[in-house]
């Protein structure tokens, strides 16, 4: 998704074969967890262009395709542009810059495209089934799950949203927004 020519073939190929393009969900990225004295900058790139320059890349490359069907961009962010754990900085400025960028796509496209950007927070996508502990940890009850995420993303590329751009929307079950003290 970071590849220039690869990008723009599969845009191409979305312009040949379907004419049109009415949304683009941006969902590439990945994580290199290690103390910043062993990242390498090869790896601190690697996952800058997978998530966050793979959006730039995709939206330039669709943006006519966009323009004309008045459509969407939804790139998914993460709560880490908000809050971290160790080791995780090129994964966090990843999506604090999607962040951003999605405000500055909004403000750049608008009115012709709405740009937004989800930030889930714990989904459960692979591993084992949370804890009780871990359920109760997030005010809603439990961890989030795709389909949150999906639904959501289905909302802001829909027509109920269309005053909607520029937004960022934390999924995370309140997690962001509760206060932890120390035992």
């Amino acid at each position: 998704m970071s590849d220039e020519a690869a990008v723009s073939a599969l845009i191409d190929g979305i312009r040949a074969t379907e004419g049109r393009l009415d949304a683009l969900i941006c969902n590439a990225g990945f994580n290199i967890r290690k103390p910043i004295a062993d990242l390498s900058l090869a790896e601190w790139s690697s996952v800058l262009a997978t998530n966050l320059t793979s959006t730039f890349l995709l939206v330039r490359a669709a943006e006519s395709l966009l323009r004309t069907a008045n459509g969407a961009v939804v790139a998914i962010a993460s709560t880490r542009a908000h809050m971290s754990e160790p080791n995780t900085e090129a994964y966090a400025a990843s999506k604090g810059g999607l962040v951003a960028l999605t405000h500055a796509l909004a403000i750049s496209l608008g009115p012709d495209v709405r740009v937004n950007c989800i930030s889930p927070g714990w989904i459960l996508t692979k591993g084992p089934e949370p804890t009780e502990e871990e359920h109760a940890f997030h005010p809603a009850g439990r961890v989030g799950e795709p389909e949150d995420v999906a639904a959501l993303a289905a909302f802001l590329v829909g027509q109920d949203s269309r005053f909607i751009t520029g937004s960022e929307f934390i999924i995370d079950g309140g997690v962001t927004r509760k206060m932890i003290y120390p035992d």
